[in-house]
């Protein structure tokens, strides 16, 4: 039983400290002492009894109002979030909490985050990040704390209304120009991975996409290729991951170029040829000499062997992507009609993150002006 500074009893787990401030701890279900300090007696008791309650409330699931938020989001993306997400959705949550998050508030008992922690945690994203990832962060944030609030562990959720992004800093995307992009693929002519670099530029489909493909994707007949996986090589297991593509909309049938489908054609005949494939990958489209498909990362890593060879600036796998879709828009594609190319969920999206006008393109627009402007006059 604890005591005030004048000895009289105050009740278990209550106690006044030198200071005048009263102490209220306990020991929770799953054994971490948790002491908080109130100015008020009054205070001091109510937390308390909250403070039990819950964590008896917590108990019940095998969680407790003294965790560390360390130990909940283990519980949450365990026992909640990888029996109702996709494997990306967690992979994501995953990401984010431990270069992002965990630094900051892993070690804190869940009771203590309040908003100003959380915002603390997206501040310090901003200058390395870009504003999507950011924003997926503080989806991770919010998402974990409301479940904890759902479910009587915290009082409510931290992540407020005036918890917000930070203002992003402008980042240039690198889009290749029609002379750079002419001078990559000269360069990257006959070399291993130039009939992937020839496809994305022609297609516009994500590098993991690319990879996904199989031959029942590929309808000839009709000129049509079908988005239907994305597939990628997961380091930290050393195996690969099939998966469905990024979003809804990205399930999406992609018209052929003719050049696409004289690529793709090829690509088939040396397939029916005998070129060597292990049996786990015989479906698949772009598969390397080893009969394997090409990790992720390698194809960046052959781009900057390439690009030093055509002596332009260094540019990652994605830029092609991009670069498909402002080809797309300098030849007068509706923005719709790229934006289901793409497989984008929103027209913002495309326009904001992938169309980006070239200085070839803006001097070509001028001089359209000058010439209707000297009709005029």
């Amino acid at each position: 039983m604890g005591k005030n500074l004048k000895g009289k009893e105050l009740g278990a787990g209550l106690s006044q400290r030198k200071d005048g401030r009263y102490s209220a701890r306990f020991v929770t279900s799953c054994g971490k002492r948790v002491e908080k300090y109130f100015t008020m007696l009054q205070d001091a008791r109510r937390w308390l009894a909250e403070a039990r309650l819950e964590d008896e409330r917590g108990n019940a699931t095998g969680v407790s109002v003294g965790m560390t938020v360390d130990a909940w989001f283990d519980f949450w993306i365990v026992n909640i979030k990888e029996k109702t997400v996709r494997p990306n959705t967690v992979r994501n949550y995953r990401e984010r909490y431990k270069h992002n998050i965990k630094r900051h508030l892993g070690k804190m008992l869940i009771n203590d985050v309040k908003p100003m922690h959380c915002q603390i945690v997206l501040n310090n994203m901003s200058d390395d990040y870009a504003g999507s990832t950011i924003y997926q962060c503080l989806i991770a944030l919010y998402n974990m704390f409301q479940a904890a609030f759902e479910n009587s562990i915290i009082s409510s959720n931290p992540v407020t209304k005036t918890v917000r992004l930070p203002k992003p800093i402008e980042k240039k995307t690198r889009v290749l120009t029609i002379n750079e992009q002419k001078k990559f693929m000269e360069t990257a002519y006959n070399t291993a991975y130039y009939p992937q670099y020839l496809f994305v530029l022609n297609t516009g489909v994500r590098t993991g996409e690319m990879i996904g493909l199989k031959w029942e994707d590929i309808d000839f007949e009709r000129g049509i290729i079908f988005i239907r996986r994305s597939m990628e090589y997961r380091y930290s297991t050393g195996e690969w991951r099939i998966g469905p593509p990024k979003t809804k909309k990205s399930y999406r049938e992609i018209p052929m170029t003719e050049e696409c489908a004289d690529l793709l054609r090829g690509l088939w005949e040396k397939t029916q040829l005998g070129r060597y494939v292990e049996d786990e990958f015989k479906d698949f489209v772009f598969i390397n000499r080893k009969g394997t498909p090409t990790k992720n990362s390698t194809y960046d890593s052959n781009i900057v062997k390439l690009t030093k060879q055509a002596e332009i600036e260094n540019f990652s796998m994605h830029t092609l992507r991009h670069t498909f879709a402002t080809r797309c828009i300098e030849a007068g594609m509706r923005p719709k009609t790229l934006q289901q190319l793409l497989g984008h969920s929103s027209i913002n999206i495309t326009m904001n993150l992938y169309v980006h006008v070239t200085d070839e393109e803006k001097i070509k627009e001028m001089q359209k002006f000058e010439l209707y402007a000297n009709q005029m006059a």
